[in-house]
């Protein structure tokens, strides 16, 4: 079975704007590369691709050893799904996708243990930050809030099994200047949960 690692990133230059009132545009420009590092690290050992739109994007991905996937003007949606459909032509049998912003993430191989489609969501229960789904299932992509449920009812839709596990490391995304509050944060064992 071969697995990959899909990162969407957006465009460093314009990424995570709603920190605005807590960090200058520079601050968030390097914070936004920064986490996309760090996820880029965690799928060691696993190949990664990059899905982006974004030149400076496309020269970072390529000088950290990651596949480009150049898919302009689709949006998240419809680039992570032409990603996961690019990369099932490749032959990859299941895809993680991980979200750049996750700061603490340190592992994402294991999300591929298992059958069907694993989601982990965000510690809000409201996003997706990482979901893991067999290649060629025809998953439907649905980000945006209340995304976690709409990936429960998606995985129910095609029939596929679900596990559902809530990794704090990987359920801490950055999207709001709280959430650069990582004292917060405590490291328990991910909890795999029905």
């Amino acid at each position: 079975m071969t697995t990959t690692v899909l990162v969407p990133v957006k465009a460093f230059a314009v990424a995570k704007v709603r920190l605005a009132p807590a960090l200058t545009g520079e601050e968030r420009r390097a914070l936004a590369r920064t986490m996309a590092d760090r996820v880029l690290a965690a799928a060691a050992p696993l190949p990664v691709a990059v899905v982006c739109d974004d030149e400076e994007v496309r020269s970072w991905a390529e000088q950290a050893g990651g596949q480009v996937l150049w898919c302009p003007g689709l949006g998240l949606n419809g680039a992570v799904t032409e990603g996961v459909a690019r990369l099932a032509a490749a032959g990859a049998t299941r895809v993680v996708v991980a979200h750049a912003d996750l700061p603490l993430a340190t592992a994402l191989a294991w999300v591929a243990d298992g059958d069907g489609v694993t989601l982990v969501p965000d510690r809000h229960e409201d996003g997706t930050n990482v979901v893991c789904v067999p290649a060629g299932a025809g998953f439907g992509f649905s980000y945006g809030p209340g995304s976690f449920a709409r990936h429960r009812a998606e995985a129910s839709r095609l029939g596929l099994p679900l596990r559902v596990v809530r990794d704090p490391a990987l359920g801490w995304d950055v999207d709001q200047p709280a959430d650069l509050d990582f004292g917060a944060f405590t490291d328990p064992a991910p909890a795999p949960c029905p």
